[in-house]
């Protein structure tokens, strides 16, 4: 979301929605997630250079962690007592949610957020030891269904490829404010996948994460 959506060509935001949610739907058809992942790469570089609408038009230095097989799970969603919370971000307000769930893998878990703006939709955003780093010290998203973000369901599991962890729009320019990831989504390992730290943007920084799920 820009700041000043006065500015901003609702238009040309729709346009580029149609493309991201297009471009999802395909890596969901795709079984083969290594090409499902070099067409994700090849389609935001191409958006990123020429939309409208990119986070940083003209960008051409989008630089990502070879792909690893083994930072891709099914998760299992562990419903929780939902809670409201307002996620703090880049701009000057926070952004409200609520957080219905845990996706637990690999003794590992996330909470799950369902945004309360533009209808509804989840959200998932982490940060990892590598954040600051080698990665966007404000964390990563994985999952953000109102933008067309989801890599979809496996036998009733949740996907959670981390090889398409991307940026918020933030770490490319300050115009855009974007949720950050909240505390409790900190993961203590380094997850040397998806995106990593551009040559331009924020850098905050907050605690770890408190495990409540299973390791078995």
């Amino acid at each position: 979301m820009a700041i000043g959506e006065d500015s901003v060509s609702v238009l040309d935001l729709l346009d580029w929605k149609r493309h991201v949610f297009a471009l999802y739907a395909d890596v969901r058809a795709e079984p083969d997630p290594r090409a499902a992942w070099n067409r994700w790469r090849e389609v935001r570089a191409r958006l990123f250079r020429e939309h409208p609408q990119s986070p940083r038009q003209g960008y051409d230095g989008l630089d990502y962690f070879d792909y690893d097989p083994a930072w891709r799970f099914s998760a299992e969603v562990v419903p929780a007592q939902p809670e409201s919370r307002k996620i703090a971000g880049s701009g000057p307000e926070p952004v409200v949610a609520t957080r219905f769930a845990f996706a637990c893998f690999v003794g590992h878990e996330l909470e799950l957020f369902w945004l309360e703006g533009y209808g509804g939709g989840l959200f998932l955003p982490f940060r990892d030891a590598t954040g600051g780093s080698e990665t966007y010290g404000g964390g990563r998203y994985l999952l953000d269904t109102i933008k067309g973000a989801d890599l979809g369901a496996e036998g009733g599991l949740l996907v959670l490829d981390f090889n398409f962890a991307y940026n918020p729009s933030c770490a490319y320019d300050p115009k855009w404010a974007c949720p950050l990831s909240p505390p409790a989504n900190r993961l203590p390992v380094a997850v040397r996948a998806g995106e990593k730290k551009p040559e331009v943007g924020l850098e905050p920084t907050a605690p770890s994460l408190q495990v409540r799920c299973s390791t078995s």
